[in-house]
């Protein structure tokens, strides 16, 4: 006897049918001040750094080891600062991979790579790295559920010899 197959969600498109709606609008006329997007930039550098295990310090070191370049979290305030609280700076986009790099988040190339109808993914190696974190906090929280139940028994056994 055959199973009755579960029919599929219409209302969600298919990853293709996204990717040739994104196509479709970039190649529509742009309107005036699409591309205005220093502020979305702003905002996803400072969600990355946010997000980031680094101090902004750090990420200017491994910034400056990745380009051969001095490169000091000073600059990165600047570039990341609201323009309302001094005088805008502007990442050079030569700096942007190796902040990404630095920062473990490819958020700020997302909205870079959006505006033209990229769809921004990880590669194979970061979604290996990714699991491979999601393994390690696993069998950490794994462990501490162990030592957590070992510590309840021993309260349990020292409660009832009361």
């Amino acid at each position: 006897m055959s199973r009755r197959r579960e029919k599929l969600d219409n209302r969600q498109i298919s990853i293709f049918d996204y990717l040739r709606e994104l196509e479709r609008q970039t190649a529509e006329k742009a309107p005036e001040g699409q591309f205005a997007c220093a502020e979305r930039l702003r905002s996803a550098m400072r969600g990355a750094i946010k997000k980031s295990p680094l101090s902004v310090h750090q990420i200017a070191g491994e910034m400056s080891h990745a380009c051969d370049t001095s490169i000091t979290a000073e600059q990165i305030y600047s570039w990341t600062r609201r323009p309302e609280s001094g005088p805008a700076r502007y990442v050079p986009a030569e700096y942007l991979p190796a902040f990404c790099h630095a920062t473990e988040s490819n958020a700020p190339l997302v909205v870079m790579g959006r505006l033209v109808g990229l769809f921004v993914m990880p590669g194979p190696e970061a979604l290996r790295a990714e699991i491979q974190k999601l393994d390690e906090r696993k069998r950490q929280t794994a462990a501490e559920i162990r030592r957590r139940r070992a510590l309840l028994s021993e309260m349990e056994s020292r409660g009832a010899e009361r």
